[in-house]
């Protein structure tokens, strides 16, 4: 049985379920593939932070799972495969190169996969590859935990939007990490060692060096999850890896579709921001979006669609006849088809000094990294729809004096569950017809003015949360139809005349398809849309359909 070694307080449960025997029908089935190898002691199947990981299976012998301390050579034996057990972790997956050596220790007869016959094995074996699903999460979870974390560590200023773009990508990537503020000791520690100053913040102390002023794009390329672009064939092109977006890969790749996703940003939208979210059908005590958008991940994945962030869509191009996508570094792809999901990003306020303090007290997300930094003390969330309700209820659990400012009454578009929940919690206070005015503070936000119509009021706050209002990501676009405010039109709002691109498809648009045919929008970003995560679900499941049905056109 293999052995885990470490960390001290991990839950037993945890530990078996990363660890457990694969039922013997299912090794039968396992064994069906891959190919038999004799390996001597000291050879190594990969490397941390170099190689991706590759599935085995240990037959006779041993394999030892090591971590790497930072910079450093020295390594910690994590865990021990014996006889009868399979290797790897979600890395498999998702292109990630490895955060763990794996290494033979004895004379070893090893089973190894290629990625091609994984994937054959997630395709073509259900019951198989449910299990070593559930067996590659749950050791993600532990190396989360602290098992490997230390093999990357973020330095930077709690204060720096820099330092929470950097931290806020290593979550929701599930990247295994530690956290240190620069004037925490191990966080000076290590700017002495290092030699760094602050005008390097953040940085990323790893086994594969040291990386001063880091921003996610470098991080992905340290961690192999970097855009190859180079020779690929996709048939559908996801832009945007929100609930839209994720719902299309999964019933993209589901349904046979070589399909291939693309965030700017990060995995997760404006729903990776939702501390709760309880009107989710099937989860009646709430999700986070950020656990909803993990899990919807590891769903895509299994089907075989392939995941990338930071990767910035700079153009969409069919003047040719032909779709051409242009990437912020030169690649050019030429999908099949493209589901435009890249949603909406909330407004900043027209005030004074507002782009000073969006570097360290104004934020657009409500996750437990922003919640964390300001538990306890005053805020302030303006908006009025869920978004703003949800972030108010998350911050006031945490023990913060929540004042919600609202432009109009708060009834008037958030959830009538959720104003309930809202004006229930004594912590928080709820000014409606009110805007905030001024912006007051040196580095950090001290207080705000809000005026309304019993005159206006010094609130005092250490941070300001703002859900105002939402502008489309559809600035990359050139070509296609909008509303006025920059909103895809889609399918019976695109208007088609005689002569034009329609007539000679000899049909007119389908069901979510853009003013270019093959190309869809779902979404936030779509004229029209819900703006309710489950209504963006059911856009990108339903957008696929559509999909199908156009390439049997073409």
């Amino acid at each position: 049985m293999s052995e885990f070694l470490r960390p001290e307080g991990t839950a037993p449960t945890d530990v078996a379920d990363a660890f457990s025997h694969l039922e013997p029908a299912l090794i039968e089935r396992l064994e069906r593939y891959g190919e038999v190898l004799e390996m001597q002691p000291g050879t190594v199947l990969y490397l941390a932070g170099r190689d991706e990981q590759e599935l085995f299976f240990v037959l006779r012998g041993a394999v030892e799972i090591l971590g790497y301390a930072p910079v450093s050579a020295e390594s910690d034996v994590l865990v021990r495969y014996a006889p009868g057990e399979v290797g790897g972790e979600l890395a498999l997956l998702t292109g990630q190169k490895s955060f763990v050596t794996a290494q033979v220790t004895v004379p070893s007869t090893i089973r190894r996969f290629s990625s091609a016959e994984l994937r054959r094995i997630m395709d073509d074996e259900t019951e198989l590859s449910d299990a070593l699903l559930r067996m590659f999460v749950a050791r993600r979870e532990l190396l989360r935990s602290g098992v490997v974390a230390n093999s990357i560590e973020i330095i930077g200023d709690s204060h720096s939007s820099a330092s929470l773009e950097l931290r806020s990508y290593a979550a929701r990537q599930g990247v295994p990490h530690l956290w240190f503020d620069a004037e925490s000791e191990t966080g000076r520690r290590r700017m002495v060692e290092t030699g760094l100053t602050s005008t390097d913040l953040p940085m990323v102390y790893s086994a594969k060096g040291v990386f001063p002023s880091t921003t996610p794009g470098e991080l992905a390329e340290v961690l192999g999850l970097t855009f190859p672009a180079a020779g690929r064939d996709v048939e559908l092109l996801v832009i945007g890896a929100g609930p839209a977006g994720m719902a299309a890969a999964v019933y993209g790749a589901s349904e046979g579709l070589q399909t291939v996703v693309l965030d700017a940003v990060s995995i997760g939208g404006q729903a990776a921001a939702s501390a709760r979210i309880e009107n989710y059908l099937g989860f009646p005590s709430g999700i986070s979006g950020a656990e909803l958008l993990k899990q919807s991940t590891f769903q895509a994945e299994k089907f075989g669609a392939q995941i990338y962030t930071p990767c910035r869509v700079e153009r969409l191009d069919s003047s040719s006849g032909v779709l051409r996508i242009e990437l912020s570094d030169g690649a050019v792809l030429a999908p099949r088809a493209v589901i435009i999901a890249s949603g909406a990003k909330y407004r900043a306020l027209p005030l004074n000094r507002w782009d000073e303090f969006e570097m360290t007290s104004i934020y657009y997300a409500a996750t437990d990294i922003e919640v964390r930094e300001c538990a306890g003390h005053p805020v302030v969330v303006v908006g009025g729809a869920n978004s703003a309700g949800q972030a108010a209820l998350y911050l006031a659990t945490a023990g913060s004096d929540v004042t919600i400012v609202v432009r109009g009454d708060i009834r008037a578009k958030m959830s009538s569950y959720l104003v309930d929940r809202v004006t229930a919690t004594p912590q928080i206070h709820v000014l409606d017809r009110s805007e905030i005015t001024t912006l007051h503070g040196s580095r950090l936000l001290e207080a705000v003015t809000v005026g309304g119509s019993d005159g206006e009021q010094l609130i005092d706050c250490t941070a300001l949360f703002c859900f105002a209002g939402a502008t489309p990501q559809t600035e990359w676009l050139s070509d296609i139809g909008t509303d006025a405010e920059g909103f895809i039109l889609t399918d019976t709002d695109v208007t088609t005349e005689e002569g034009d691109v329609w007539a000679n498809l000899g049909r007119n648009p389908l069901p979510f398809e853009t003013t270019i045919p093959m190309v869809f929008a779902v979404g936030d970003v779509r004229h029209g849309s819900m703006k309710r995560v489950a209504a963006a679900v059911g856009e990108g499941a339903s957008a696929v359909h559509s999909v199908h049905r156009g390439i049997g056109w073409t």
